[in-house]
Order: structure tokens, then sequence, then C-alpha cells
């Protein structure tokens, strides 16, 4: 039947159909509604878990496989860099049941620290990867990704990138599904990586990376559509944004051959569109891996061709790409000019930077943080999540921001060069979970005096709000003993951990200060729910008899619930959650509690 889908959902119902027995993963945009929509339409023999983090998502998937089962594993591309010590010895150690890691790349990057292009690290793990160019293509290919991954036994990639993840489109699904029954373990000292066994890994690596690239030759996602002595040699979404390139130029004649098998790189089937080529043109985002592969064909085979794209100059290497992208670097190459845009030209949209939510209790902890540290010098290490936004004005309370766990560990090298100076580090609670507990190990035992804050507002909320190991819920339904916090800090080797609700300001003031005035590492655990979880609330509003319209309030909190318009304050009741945080700062005692009649 025909159905409306996401691309995430596409993937993972092409999954459920392949007859995936566990899917494991991290929350990750633009990945994260993948493993959500298996959950959802989980027949019931499938096992889904959110994981404490990627690594352990691709471990818990190796033991599964061993075991027979297919596996999928979710994650965007920054977590592939958190599960390639796994990843990449799994390569040599080899799987049994079919393993695909579906990896969502984000060029922008809109929701990332990085640009990184995991086809590369298909190229690096020699691994192979699929890079499909709509949702309909991604439903379809990841049962091809299974039974590759079992007729060679090593692990897949399945390369998504966020306009596939977040695109919607008709697809014909079905609810027919692959019966696969996992075997069991059996002992191998196969499943052992000592170092000649990693060798062995390795040359049979190098071996079926040929047989693969002949396989991928012949695969029917790769295609060739059109003639002329002109070739665009496309991938991903870029293969859309060039279909409709042409059509706007109005330039049928150039062939446009798409590659939906990057790495290991199909060589006859691109001797196949090279022929009777001048030139061709690399439409890819991120980075020039198609292209580099496409220079290395034709040098080896002495063809006359002339290759562009970003190592020439004629692409950009950062960014997404769009079909404006596209059409001007083909009008530029082709000597033609554009067609005149006839729509209307819009006005430009306002800036708009991100903020924390009205009522976000992060905003609190941000705030007493800052206050508590006034006229001392202080240093805020940030981590990974919507607590990220601490950086803007006025709060800004974010001055570094690595990778998830790093503001932890920052902090530390931090204090060792700046023992004079007071160190914070800002985490999360699935942040925590998911990488700080080896930098609170670290600074116990180095006895570094730093302060971690724990801002646990008992969800994921950047990524969509998914359960992890201190809330008590797990995505198969079930309820679970919640990790505490406060006793994995206490267990990890902090002396003072003191559990606030940042809401409270006096109270949570004086135990900043005991957290500062402790000699060696402490911690402050900050627990509120987050706002958007809030569900009954009784907003603020402005004594108007009181306010003085000094802006205090906006000036230090930048609530985007308070507002100043000629000169009056005011509060946007849809917008105000009734924290409460404003009231208690206002120095004029001008914003109260709104009194509902059951009060």
């Amino acid at each position: 039947m025909k159905r409306f889908l996401m691309g995430n959902q596409a993937i993972a119902l092409g999954a459920i159909n392949a007859g995936v027995n566990l899917v494991s993963g991290y929350p990750g945009t633009p990945s994260s509604e993948i493993l959500e929509t298996v959950a959802a339409n989980n027949p019931g023999d499938i096992y889904v878990e959110w994981s404490a983090n990627e690594k352990a998502a691709m471990e818990v998937a190796a033991g599964a496989s061993y075991a027979g089962a297919r596996v999928m594993v979710t994650m965007k591309q920054v977590g592939l860099s958190v599960a390639a010590d796994a990843l990449l010895s799994l390569a040599y150690v080899g799987i049994k049941g079919g393993f695909v890691v579906v990896v969502a790349d984000d060029p922008g990057p809109i929701s990332s620290q990085t640009e990184q292009d995991s086809r590369c690290f298909g190229v690096f793990a020699k691994l192979p990867v699929f890079d499909p160019s709509s949702p309909a293509e991604a439903y379809l290919m990841i049962e091809d990704a299974f039974l590759l991954s079992e007729k060679y036994q090593i692990p897949v990639i399945f390369r998504p990138t966020t306009r596939i993840c977040h695109a919607c489109a008709d697809l014909d699904h079905n609810d027919i599904r692959t019966t696969n029954k996992p075997s069991g373990f059996i002992k191998d000292s196969k499943w052992v990586i000592f170092p000649k066994r990693a060798y062995e890994g390795h040359l049979h690596l190098a071996s079926v990376s040929k047989q693969i690239a002949a396989d991928f030759s012949c695969y029917g996602y790769n295609s060739i559509q059109g003639n002329g002595r002109l070739t665009i040699a496309a991938s991903g979404i870029a293969y859309q944004y060039c279909r409709e390139a042409l059509d706007l130029l109005g330039q049928p004649q150039i062939k446009l051959a798409k590659i939906a098998t990057p790495t290991p790189f199909p060589e006859q089937f691109a001797l196949s569109f090279l022929q009777n080529t001048d030139a061709v043109i690399c439409m890819e985002e991120l980075d020039p891996v198609i292209e580099k592969e496409l220079l290395q064909v034709v040098g080896k085979h002495n063809l006359p061709i002339k290759v562009y794209g970003k190592l020439t100059g004629n692409l950009p290497e950062a960014g997404e790409y769009s079909v404006e992208t596209v059409s001007a670097a083909l009008a530029d190459i082709l000597g033609i000019e554009l067609p005149k845009n006839e729509m209307p030209q819009l006005p430009d949209l306002p800036n708009r930077p991100p903020v924390l939510c009205a009522a976000c209790p992060h905003r609190a902890s941000f705030y007493l943080v800052k206050k508590a540290c006034a006229g001392q010098d202080a240093v805020f290490s940030g981590d990974i999540g919507c607590y990220t936004l601490g950086n803007a004005a006025p709060l800004s309370m974010v001055d570094t921001c690595l990778c998830m766990g790093a503001g932890i560990t920052v902090a530390q090298g931090l204090q060792k060069i700046n023992p004079e100076t007071l160190h914070f580090a800002f985490i999360g609670d699935s942040t925590f979970f998911a990488s700080g507990l080896t930098g609170t190990v670290n600074a116990a035992y180095n006895q570094t005096k730093i302060i971690i804050v724990v801002l646990d507002n008992n969800t994921t909320a950047m990524t969509g709000h998914q359960p992890h190991p201190g809330t008590g819920q797990t995505m198969m339904g079930e309820i679970s003993d919640k990790i505490s916090i406060e006793k994995t800090l206490y267990a990890l080797g902090i002396n003072s951990v003191e559990v606030c609700n940042p809401l409270d300001c006096d109270r949570t003031m004086a135990a900043i200060k005991r957290a500062i005035a402790f000699p060696s590492a402490s911690a402050l655990i900050m627990r509120s729910p987050c706002a958007v979880k809030i569900k009954q609330f009784t907003p603020a509003k402005i004594n108007t008899d009181k306010c003085s319209g000094c802006a205090y309030c906006i000036e230090e909190l930048g609530c985007p619930a308070l507002t100043k318009q000629n000169g009056i304050i005011t509060i946007d009741q849809e917008h105000c959650k009734g924290c409460m945080l404003c009231t208690q700062i206002c120095p004029c005692g001008a914003i109260e509690k709104v009194i509902t009649k059951e009060e």
C-alpha cells in the first residue's frame, strides 16, 4: 500500500521487513526517529534499546550478530567517532548475522559540531557504504545492506543525510517480513581478536573489498540516464538536485550517473558511464569521495576526461547543496546563464538565534552559578545538549564546548594550568551517562578541583525526549530501576554531592557556594523537569504598579516570555510556564504568580 513516510520511518520499516532481530543506538539528530519507529511498529519479536552511548550500542549489536541475529545500530555522524573503536575491530573480526550501521550525516551542519563524511570512514575502515538518494530508495536498499553484510560477513555502513532522513515521500510499503531465526552463539576462536587474527582479518577485508566493488558495479541502484559528452556523477540527495537542475537549465542531453554505493568504488560501473565522455562533474555533499575515485579511474585507464568538482573549485567544499547550488555550478561550467527567477522576491527573515525555552531550568542553573561566582575568576566548560545555548547573551555561561563528555575533562586540563581560577563543568543527565563517567573518575583520581554541574531534566531533551538510564524507562516499554546520578557520583569518587532545584534560588545559591568552598572535586545536581514536558502550569504576570521598567529581568535572564515594548515589561502568557525564576530576581518585586480560581 502507499504510505507517506519520513525517510527515517522508511529505513525503520525496511529493516523490520528485512527481518531485523535487534536494534540499538543512541539518539542524535537527524537519526533519532529510526529506532523510535522500529519501537513503535515492533511486531513483538524485535529487541530495541537506547544504549548508554554509541559504543555500547555497537558492542551490544556485535554480541547479537555473533549469535546469528540480524542487527541494526543507529547514530549520527559524530556518534560514529564514539563507536569507531568497536566498529574498526569488528570489521577485522567479522560478523555472523547481518550487521547494518545506520549513520545519519548532517551536511550544513544543521545540528552537529562537525560535518564529517561517513563515506570516508567506510574507505578508512574498508567497509561498504550505501548512500540512498530518496526515502523510497532507502526503504528498499536497507534489505540489500543486510544481505551484503551476511554474504561477506562484515558490517555495512548505511549513510542517509539530513534531507533523506527528514524528507517525506509516498512509497509502496508492505508488511511482508523476512523471517530470520538466530542460530545461537557457537564458540570459535575467530571471535577473539589476537594480533595474528587481526592480520588475517585485514587481508580478508582487502580481498572482499574487490569482490564487493564488482558486485556494486552490477547493483541496480547505480544507474545511468541520458546521453551526451558531458556526464554528471552524483550521489545521495545531490542526485535529486541534479535532476531538478537539468530540467531548470534545459539540458536534457547531459548524462546523469547515480552512484548509490560509493565505497568500495564500483570501477566497472564508472567505466561504463565514462564511455564517450569528455568531462565529468562530481556532485556530492561534503568530501570529494567520488571525485577522487574518478580521478584514479581516469588516471589508471589513461582516459582524456576532465574531472570537475570540489578539487577544481567548481563546487563548495562544505555545507549542504541545493538545486540553486547545483544549477549555478553547472551553468558556470557550461558557460550559460541561469534562467531568471520569476518568483517574487521574499523579504529576508528576521534573525532568530536559538534560545533556551521559557521556563527551562538550565537558565536558572546558569544564572545562579554566574551570580555565585560574581567577583571571582571563573571558567564555565560546557557540553553537547540544550544547555550549549547557555553560551548566548545575557547568560554567556558556556566558555568551551568540544564534544560529548568533554566539559568535565576540559575543565580538568584548564584547572591544571590555571589552578587559581574556579572551574565549572556543565553536563546533561543523558550525556553524563553517555560519556561523563570516565571524566568524573579522572577528576576524582587525579584530585582535580572542579565543580561538576549535572543539569538533570529527566530526559534527553535536545534529540526528542528519549529515555536514558536515569529515567527508569526503556524503549521496550519496561520500567527499570533508575540509575541514581548522586549514587553514581559518590561511587566514582566525588565526595561532595548535593541535589538542588535550580528554581529555588536561595537554597541553590547556598549549595553552589558550598561546592566552591570544597577543597577537591565536587558535584551539584540541578534537578528540575524539562519545560517542554510540563503539562499544567500557572504563568507569572507583571504588577504594573510596582514595575519600574528597569528591564533587569530581561537583561539578566533572556527568557523569551519576557519582552519590553514602548518601555513596558510584559510576560507572554502563552509562552510563560510559571517557573517563577523571574519573580525571585526582580529587584522591585513586580513579578507575581497569577492566582487561579482553584487557588
